[in-house]
C-alpha cells in the first residue's frame, strides 16, 4: 500500500519503520528540510532516534505535497492540538479516497474533540474511514524492534483489519477493533493518569501508591469511555490498561517523566523546558476533564492533575485531596 506519515517526530518515524518492515511504500513528511534529506540519505533519523537504522525503502520529505500524492493511507503523527490547523494547510492536496489513521493521544482543547472526529470534521472524509492506532507502544523500544503489540480500531471491521494487516511485522503485533471511542479515550486519559504517577515517583511514594493510581486511573478512563458509547472490554486491552500500564510505568514515557520533574519540586515552566517532546497529557488534560463534566462522569484524579498543570496546585496537596475523598463502594460506576 501506498502511505504517507505525516509527523517525522518519535513515534511518527517508528510507526513509519514498522509500516515499511511490513511492505507498504512509505514516504514520511516533517517540516524540517533538513532532516527530509537526513533520514532519507542516511536511513536514520537522529533527531528522535539516534543510532537507530530505518529500513532502506523508507523516504522522508518536507513538501506535503509530496508525501500526499497518491496516498491509499494517510497516517497523522503531529501534536494533537497542532491536527487542525495541519489538515486545514494540507486540504487541497490531501486525497479524498484515503483512509486517515491517527498515531495521536488527546482530546482538543476548546471542543472537546477525540482527533478522529477532528480528521473527520477538518478532512471532510467519512468517518468511516478514519482510523485509531493505540496501545503500549513506547516509540524507542518499537524503533529498536523489541516486542511490541497495539489495537487498530476503525468503525469499518473490513478498515480495521486490512491496516492490521499492513502494520504487521515480526516484531509488531496489531489487534483490530471496531471499538474507535474506546481506544481514543483509553490513549487521552492515560496520559493524564501517567502525570499524576510520576509526580507519585518524583515524590519518592512507593509501588502501593503508584498501583493505586494506576487502577483508579483505569477506572476514571473505562467510566468515561463508557459514558460515551464505549465496550468496558476495550479498557481491559491493549488500548486501555496495556498503554496505561506502559505509560504509568516506564521513563521513556514523557508524560511520566513531565510528572515526575513536577514531584519534585519543578515549576510548570521548568519541567516543560527540560521536556523534550509534547506532553499530550498536559495539553490534553483540561479538555478531557471538560468532556467529563459535560458527560456527567467523575474524573477525580484528572481534576487534581488539572489542579496542578492549570491552578499551581502543589503535588503534595494533589494526593492529599485524592486520599481525603469520602468512601465510596469500589464498583462505584459514578
Amino acid at each position: 500500500m501506498r502511505m504517507a506519515v505525516m509527523g517525522s517526530g518519535s513515534w511518527g518515524t517508528a510507526y513509519a519503520m514498522v509500516l515499511a518492515d511490513a511492505g507498504n511504500e512509505v514516504l514520511l513528511w516533517g517540516r524540517h528540510p533538513d532532516l527530509a534529506e537526513t533520514i532519507t540519505t542516511t536511513h536514520e533519523n537522529p533527531r528522535y532516534h539516534p543510532g537507530i537504522r530505518l529500513p532502506e525503502s523508507l523516504r522522508a520529505t518536507a513538501d506535503a505535497a509530496e508525501a500526499l500524492t497518491d496516498a491509499e493511507v494517510v497516517v497523522l503523527a503531529v501534536p494533537a492540538q497542532s491536527l487542525r490547523d495541519n489538515l486545514a494547510a494540507w486540504a487541497d492536496v490531501l486525497p479524498r479516497d484515503a483512509i486517515l489513521v491517527s498515531l495521536m493521544k488527546g482530546i482538543e482543547v476548546g471542543t472537546t474533540l477525540r482527533m478522529s472526529q477532528v480528521a473527520a470534521q477538518v478532512s471532510g472524509i467519512d468517518p468511516g474511514r478514519v482510523a485509531v492506532v493505540s496501545g503500549p507502544n513506547l516509540a524507542r523500544e518499537i524503533a529498536e524492534q523489541q516486542p511490541a503489540a497495539t489495537t487498530v480500531a476503525c468503525s469499518d471491521p473490513a478498515i480495521a483489519e486490512r491496516l492490521a494487516d499492513a502494520s504487521t511485522t515480526a516484531y509488531f503485533r496489531p489487534y483490530w477493533s471496531t471499538d474507535v471511542v474506546g481506544t481514543e479515550i483509553g490513549g487521552s486519559v492515560k496520559n493524564v493518569i501517567a502525570l499524576a504517577n510520576g509526580m507519585a515517583v518524583g515524590m519518592d511514594y512507593g509501588e502501593n501508591a503508584q498501583s493505586a493510581l494506576i487502577t483508579r486511573g483505569l477506572a476514571e478512563m473505562t467510566r468515561l469511555g463508557v459514558a460515551l458509547g464505549a465496550s468496558p472490554l476495550t479498557f481491559l486491552g491493549l488500548a486501555g490498561i496495556g498503554d496505561l500500564v506502559a505509560t504509568c510505568q516506564s521513563p521513556l514515557s514523557r508524560n511520566r517523566s513531565f510528572g515526575e520533574r513536577l514531584g519534585r519540586g519543578l515549576s510548570i515552566e521548568d519541567a516543560t523546558a527540560q521536556a523534550t517532546q509534547t506532553c499530550e497529557g498536559v495539553k490534553s488534560c483540561s479538555s478531557i476533564l471538560a468532556l467529563a463534566q459535560r458527560t456527567g462522569v467523575d474524573l477525580p484524579i484528572t481534576e487534581q492533575v488539572v489542579q496542578v498543570v492549570h491552578h499551581g496546585l502543589d503535588p503534595r496537596e494533589m494526593l492529599a485531596s485524592f486520599m481525603g475523598r469520602a468512601l465510596k463502594p469500589e464498583a462505584d460506576v459514578r
